[in-house]
C-alpha cells in the first residue's frame, strides 16, 4: 500500500525498502474544463543537482529533447503532447543505484508549455500528482496529490529524491513558479 505525503513530507525510500534500486516516477494531470482556445501541453522536467541544488553539466536536465541523463540512470518516457486518459502522463526511470556520487538530487516538476502566449496556468490544472513505483514488482511505494493550491503559476517542483547519510528519501515539496521552466532552469543553475 502506497504512503500518502503532503506537502513538505519527506519519507525515507531505500532505508524501508531494503534492495530498492529500480523505481519509476508516474506523474499525472487533468486540466480543468477551459474556454482558451488552445490546448495544454504539460512537461515533466528533472533537474539532477549536486550538493548546491545546481545541475552542473546541461546532460543532466533531463526533459523531452534531453531523454536521458550523464550516464543513463534517469530516463525520460517521452513527451505526452495531451495528458488525456487515465494513469500517468509521464514518467521517469531511476536506476538508484547508479546515479552518480556527484548528483545529490533528482527534482522532479512540471511545466505549462507555452503558458504565457496561452494565457494558462496552473490554476486550470486539476487532479495533479506524482507517484514512486518499485519497477521489479510494480508496487506503488509513495504518492503525493499536489492539490489545488495554485493560481498564477506555470511551474511546480513537484518532489525531490535526494541522498541523506547513503539512503535515498523523497521530499513532497509542491513549490510553484510563476515564471514556469524559466524560473526554474534559473534557480537550478542552467541560464
Amino acid at each position: 500500500m502506497a504512503i500518502n505525503l503532503s506537502k513538505g513530507q519527506k519519507i525515507d525510500l531505500t532505508k524501508s525498502n531494503p534492495g530498492l534500486t529500480k523505481i519509476f516516477v508516474g506523474l499525472g494531470w487533468d486540466t480543468n474544463k477551459y474556454d482558451g482556445g488552445k490546448d495544454f501541453d504539460l512537461d515533466v522536467s528533472v533537474f539532477c543537482t549536486n550538493g548546491a541544488g545546481k545541475v552542473d553539466n546541461e546532460k543532466n536536465f533531463v526533459y523531452f529533447n534531453n531523454k536521458e541523463n550523464e550516464n543513463g540512470s534517469v530516463i525520460h518516457s517521452g513527451d505526452n503532447l495531451t495528458g488525456a486518459g487515465a494513469g500517468d502522463d509521464e514518467q521517469i526511470k531511476v536506476d538508484l543505484s547508479t546515479i552518480p556520487a556527484s548528483i545529490e538530487k533528482v527534482a522532479f516538476t512540471i511545466t505549462i508549455y507555452d503558458a504565457v502566449a496561452r494565457n494558462q496556468n496552473f490554476g486550470q490544472v486539476s487532479n495533479a500528482y506524482a507517484r514512486i513505483v518499485n519497477e521489479a514488482d510494480g508496487q506503488e511505494l509513495i504518492r503525493f496529490d499536489l492539490g489545488e493550491d495554485f493560481s498564477i503559476e506555470t511551474g511546480v517542483v513537484v518532489g525531490e529524491l535526494y541522498r541523506h547519510s547513503g539512503e535515498w528519501k523523497f521530499s513532497a515539496v509542491g513549490n510553484g513558479y510563476k515564471d514556469g521552466l524559466d524560473g526554474l532552469t534559473r534557480d537550478y543553475g542552467l541560464v
